[in-house]
């Protein structure tokens, strides 16, 4: 059976949840990856995932802001909760588990989105997201031995040309910023990481995962950006099968603003 792992910014599990269900009874990933849960610990809805089979469940959470989590069929062990730039935001949360002969640590990541002015500086928004950038280039995918590595997550960046509507419009706007493009690109090389979806779906292809809510038709005028990533330790690229950004996502009832991205491997 493939191994199949998904990951969604879902901007409040509590308000959302009836769609994440749905996602859930759909799509029937083993790992889903939440973002921006906005969720305390103890009021995170545990029973509406253990209802559906997933009983393996880690969380960070705070209340209103931020918070992630990992939702998973599968046992896992080692749950790290890091706390990049000494902050005390919930952002990022790994775990450690079985897929078929491997093991497998994976990351689930948060990066602030910055702010609306792309200027260190005057904003300390954008100042803590390229700090938070800095603190991910010590991520390594092959940082533990016999152990391949996934990081997914809303990393707030869309760094190649065809991951936006408009690169040139979008060069002055925060998630589009050559400090921002370069450093994701330095983070990913200098780690070991291959991007998956874009071993999957290659430029010159569109491809977003988030459009916002602003626009009054997010699907006509199509003004989207790639926040959202799956990286791996280069060891999984061959057994990557298939790469679905569920673009529908974004019509449903009371949506995020992003929609699930997920990924197939055959392992």
């Amino acid at each position: 059976m493939p191994f199949t792992i998904a990951t969604w910014n879902i901007n409040s599990v509590r308000l959302r949840l009836p769609i994440v269900e749905d996602f859930l009874r759909r799509f029937d990933p083993d790992v889903l990856c939440l973002q921006e849960t906005k969720c305390p610990n103890d009021l995170f809805p545990h029973a509406a995932f253990h209802a559906l089979g997933y009983d393996h469940v880690a969380i960070h959470g705070q209340k209103g802001y931020h918070g992630v989590a990992t939702i998973s069929k599968r046992p896992f062990d080692d749950v790290v909760r890091q706390d990049f730039c000494a902050i005390g935001d919930a952002r990022h949360l790994s775990v450690r588990l079985d897929a078929g002969e491997r093991r497998i640590r994976i990351h689930n990541l948060y990066v602030p989105a910055g702010g609306d002015e792309p200027d260190a500086a005057i904003n300390p928004k954008f100042r803590h997201k390229l700090d938070f950038l800095e603190e991910m280039r010590a991520m390594r995918a092959s940082g533990e031995p016999d152990v391949s590595a996934i990081l997914v997550g809303d990393l707030n960046i869309a760094p190649l040309e065809a991951d936006v509507w408009s690169h040139k419009q979008l060069l002055k706007i925060v998630s589009h910023t050559p400090v921002e493009t370069e450093g994701m690109t330095r983070v990913i090389a200098e780690g070991g990481w291959s991007d998956l979806m874009r071993h999957h779906i290659p430029e010159p292809a569109k491809l977003y995962t988030w459009w916002s809510y602003r626009a009054k038709d997010w699907d006509a005028a199509d003004k989207g950006r790639r926040l959202d990533h799956i990286w791996g330790s280069g060891d999984l690229v061959a057994d990557l099968r298939d790469i679905e950004v569920l673009r529908e996502a974004r019509g449903w009832e009371r949506p995020s603003d992003h929609v699930p991205v997920i990924a197939r491997f055959a392992f």
